[in-house]
C-alpha cells in the first residue's frame, strides 16, 4: 500500500482504554514508574505467543471510516508487534489473519483483505529483522496472486534463523482437526500407523501446526471473551489473556503489558502448586 497509508494516528482520545484496564482485564500497573518492557524478565519471554487480531472493524466505525480503513491500520500493527516480538526474544508469534468463516463475508470486503494481505508481506522487513515466514490454513481456497506472494516469501525466508511468524489464514480448528483425521486415517489405511499406537502425540503430527510448540499464551484484543476457532487442540494449557483495546491501537508497550501478566502467572499443567514447585 502506499506509505502515506500505512501510519494511523492511534493514540485517538476515544480509543478504548489500554490492555488489562477495561471490563476484561487485570489491572495490571506499572511498577515503580517503569515502563511495562522494563518490567520483563527477557529470559522468561514466552516462546510462542497467538493473538487473535479483533477489532479492526469497530476501531474504523468509531472514526466514521468505512472497515477497509480499520484493516489497514490494524495491518502496520501486525509490522509493530512482529518486529517488538523478533526484539524481544518470541520464538514464534502466530497471528488469526482469516479465518474460514470470515469468507463468508461482503464479497467486497473480502477483495479488499485479500489486496491488503499481498500488499502487507513485506520480505525486506522478514529479511531485516532475521524472521521466518509460515503459513497455515487452506491456503488453496486464496487467489492464486495471494498464494504465489505467500509461496516466494516463505521460500526466501526459509533459511532465516529468528523469530518464525504464522498467519493462520483460511484457518479455522475445527477444519485443521478434521483434516488432520482425514491424513491420520489414510496413514492407518496404508499401514504406516497402527490404531492403537494413536494418542494425542501423534494425532498433533497430523495437525497443521506440527512444526512449531503449542502456544504458552494467547491473546485476544477487542473486548470479546471467545476463541473463535482459532487453535483450539494446541491452547489445552495456553494462557489466556484478553483485553478491550482494538487491534489498531495495540501497541510495543500494550504487547509488553501482556507479557507481563503472563510472567505473573503460575502454569500448574494440571498439577498443584506443590508438584510444580
Amino acid at each position: 500500500m502506499p506509505e502515506a497509508d500505512r501510519h494511523f494516528r492511534t493514540d485517538a482520545p476515544d480509543a478504548t482504554n489500554g490492555v488489562g484496564e477495561g471490563k476484561n482485564g487485570r489491572n495490571i500497573k506499572r511498577r515503580d514508574n517503569m515502563s511495562y518492557k522494563e518490567q520483563l524478565d527477557l529470559d522468561r519471554i514466552p516462546a510462542h505467543v497467538a493473538i487473535i487480531m479483533d477489532g479492526n472493524g469497530r476501531w474504523a466505525k468509531q472514526r466514521g471510516r468505512e472497515r477497509s480503513y480499520g484493516h489497514q491500520a490494524g495491518a502496520e500493527t501486525v509490522h509493530v508487534i512482529a518486529e517488538e516480538a523478533a526484539r524481544l526474544g518470541v520464538k514464534y508469534l502466530t497471528l488469526y489473519t482469516f479465518s474460514t468463516e470470515n469468507w463468508g463475508r461482503p464479497a467486497e470486503e473480502v477483495t479488499a483483505l485479500m489486496g491488503l494481505l499481498f500488499d502487507s508481506i513485506e520480505e525486506e522487513t522478514f529479511m531485516k529483522n532475521n524472521i521466518r515466514f509460515r503459513v497455515i490454513g487452506d491456503t488453496e481456497k486464496l487467489p492464486d496472486y495471494v498464494q504465489d506472494r505467500l509461496n516466494a516469501c516463505i521460500d526466501h525466508t526459509d533459511c532465516n534463523s529468528g523469530m518464525t511468524l504464522v498467519l493462520a489464514l483460511s484457518y479455522s480448528s475445527r477444519w485443521e482437526i478434521a483434516e488432520a483425521g482425514k491424513q491420520l486415517a489414510q496413514a492407518v489405511k496404508e499401514g504406516e500407523v497402527k490404531v492403537e499406537d494413536i494418542d494425542s502425540h501423534v494425532f498433533a503430527q497430523y495437525l497443521a501446526t506440527n512444526f512449531m510448540p503449542d502456544p504458552d499464551l494467547l491473546i485476544r484484543t477487542g473486548g470479546e471473551l471467545r476463541l473463535s476457532n482459532y487453535l483450539l487442540w494446541q491452547c489445552a494449557y495456553s494462557e489466556l489473556y484478553f483485553c478491550d483495546t482494538y487491534w489498531p491501537d495495540f501497541r510495543e508497550e500494550e504487547f509488553c503489558k501482556a507479557l507481563c501478566d503472563f510472567q505473573r502467572r503460575e502454569r500448574r499443567f494440571g498439577k498443584t502448586s506443590e508438584q510444580i514447585g
